[in-house]
């Protein structure tokens, strides 16, 4: 059984959410292979933004109600973070949306002190398995990639993807590139890394290096650093569920509890 996966590495317009849905429509439609799930990076519609009193949509608003139109038109799941507003409480939400429009989301745990993103947003307290088409996936967003006992899978109910939606700079590339190896070597998973490109305002350069990677950490997709790029690529459960029968690693793990 086969998930067909595409990621799209883009610029985001800085604090410009209708410029983007715009954007990332016109990627959208360019978009030529049946896909089973379309994958975009952080804060897609606005960028890294820490002014979320100015920017933040409310929970429900036009950046959801675009992935669900998107979802619908293309038949398949669409997930990305937004940054959200509820009641008075500001969270880096993603969405994943269903092919029906439906509509589950993740509240980003780990928040980037140093940008002071834990000074505008409340952090999640709870994971999220999604269950589609025979697939268990888990979605996170880039600063958990840091923290492999969030992302740790674990025997008695193992995910078989995991996703990291970024906006991970520049600077800082080597290490994203190594921890999602690890994330999917440890984990024995598939693992999708989506990252923007291009400066925000801050000054901050991104070559998003968004990526797909095997259960043994090998790279089975193509786009490179810099690069507008849009990917689609098939992945495997049966080669995933040979794997683990073979090197059943997630046997011997430990057992532990997340307080």
């Amino acid at each position: 059984m086969n998930l067909t996966v595409t990621f799209i590495q883009s610029t985001i317009y800085w604090e410009e959410p209708d410029k983007n849905l715009m954007h990332f429509s016109k990627k959208f439609a360019a978009i030529t292979e049946a896909t089973d799930v379309i994958i975009l990076p952080e804060m897609f519609t606005t960028g890294f933004t820490m002014k979320p009193e100015m920017h933040a949509e409310e929970s429900g608003g036009k950046g959801l109600q675009w992935m669900q139109q998107m979802a619908i038109e293309r038949n398949c799941a669409v997930t990305g973070s937004v940054s959200v507003k509820e009641m008075n409480t500001y969270y880096n939400r993603l969405y994943w949306v269903n092919p029906d429009g439906t509509f589950l989301y993740y509240d980003k745990r780990h928040l980037f002190s140093m940008g002071k993103e834990d000074e505008h947003y409340t952090r999640g307290t709870g994971k999220l398995i999604v269950n589609y088409k025979g697939w268990k996936i888990c979605p996170l967003v880039c600063y958990d990639l840091r923290f492999p006992v969030w992302s740790k899978n674990i025997k008695e109910a193992p995910y078989d993807v995991l996703i990291y939606v970024a906006n991970w700079p520049e600077v800082r590339s080597y290490p994203w590139k190594q921890l999602l190896i690890a994330r999917a070597i440890e984990n024995q998973c598939y693992v999708v890394g989506v990252n923007r490109i291009g400066e925000d305002a801050n000054h901050f350069n991104h070559t998003g290096d968004s990526v797909i990677i095997n259960p043994k950490g090998e790279i089975v997709s193509k786009t490179t650093a810099n690069e507008d790029s849009t990917e689609t690529v098939s992945i495997s459960l049966n080669d995933l569920s040979r794997f683990r029968d073979a090197f059943p690693v997630l046997n011997d793990g430990d057992t532990f509890t997340i307080r």
